[in-house]
């Protein structure tokens, strides 16, 4: 058999709606459903609507990415934060009960991880491209109800009784900047000049011994999303939806701001976006300032972590089309923490 890997991804993605459509058993769902690909840039992620209209989401997981109990504390997460209120996106077991289904179809060379979330009408908030920022004013007046979102989501993980056998990798300092981070190591990325590297680097040590004595208290570290990006967002009659909780885990609630933020760097209203998220946030959690005072240094982070990304992704077309903005907005970063611009 061709080797799935070397395939276009539009031929992967082919396979892998085959493969949906031996997943859809696993649900009561009927092969007859309408199966469309949204998006496929890690896991795969199809439409499917049964003959009665009902729609649903079903992701395919890319393979070795997160280990079954992984994945299904994950989801546990999705339901606990649903059941509290928290707008995320809704989890449909198996017939059997089931949180997930491994299926494997003769085209695709591994068994992949499947589950299925009921279908969100609406639009995502933007793009990390910056598609959704052309209208400053609603943009505002967004990211303020998706700072109260975030602040929800803090408040419950602060609060929530992590149920046995709940596992999860960790944004902290080894996850981030340690020898093994969890997205690859930085430090290895072939764009990277020798003088950005060494500064980089410089700037990690600082920010290691910073986010130590910053310490991990219940008010500012837990479980968090993770990728708080436009892309996972939806605007809905509902209010905003918070949806892909692929990479959440164990970090800084920090880290979950400095992430909306970092693709808006540089941009005119980035301090009123700041504000606007800020507001949003303590409109629903207290937030005092010696936390928003840590915000250059997770912004700094959750740029290195997206250099391990590049990295560790440099194939694709989002890390090659990202890269210089990436590492342009990192070593600005750097710059700053060191002091030395």
């Amino acid at each position: 058999m061709t080797d799935f890997y070397r395939l276009a991804p539009e031929v992967q993605a082919q396979r892998l709606q085959v493969l949906v459509l031996d997943a859809l058993k696993y649900w009561g769902l009927d092969e007859t459903s309408k199966v469309q690909l949204i998006k496929y840039r890690e896991n795969a992620v199809f439409s499917v609507e049964d003959a009665a209209k009902n729609k649903y989401v079903m992701r395919i997981h890319r393979a070795q990415y997160h280990e079954d109990e992984e994945l299904r504390s994950e989801l546990r997460w999705m339901r606990a934060l649903t059941a509290d209120g928290v707008l995320t996106s809704t989890v449909v077991p198996t017939v059997s009960g089931e949180l997930f289904q491994k299926v494997q179809c003769s085209g695709v060379p591994e068994p992949r991880q499947c589950d299925v979330q009921l279908w969100i009408e609406g639009s995502p908030l933007g793009t990390i491209e910056g598609g959704g920022t052309s209208d400053v004013d609603s943009m505002l007046a967004n990211y303020h109800i998706v700072g109260a979102l975030q602040a929800k989501l803090h408040s419950q993980s602060s609060t929530w009784e992590i149920p046995e056998g709940f596992v999860r990798h960790a944004w902290d300092i080894p996850g981030m900047l340690g020898a093994d981070p969890f997205w690859g190591r930085f430090w290895e990325l072939s764009i990277l000049t020798e003088g950005q590297l060494k500064l980089v680097l410089q700037a990690r040590d600082k920010l290691a011994e910073d986010l130590k004595a910053y310490g991990q208290a219940r008010d500012r570290y837990g479980l968090i999303h993770a990728d708080f990006l436009p892309e996972n967002m939806i605007v809905s009659d509902g209010g905003i939806r918070l949806i892909d909780f692929d990479d959440a885990g164990f970090g800084w609630h920090m880290f979950d701001i400095a992430t909306s933020l970092f693709y808006h760097l540089g941009e005119d209203y980035f301090d009123d976006l700041k504000e606007s998220i800020l507001q949003g946030y303590r409109s629903q959690r207290y937030f005092p300032i010696t936390h928003t005072a840590m915000l250059p240094a997770f912004l700094l982070a959750r740029g290195i972590t997206y250099l391990s990304w590049l990295h560790t992704r440099k194939e694709t077309e989002t890390a090659q089309t990202l890269g210089p903005l990436i590492v342009g907005h990192v070593v600005s970063l750097a710059n700053d923490y060191l002091g030395l611009q």
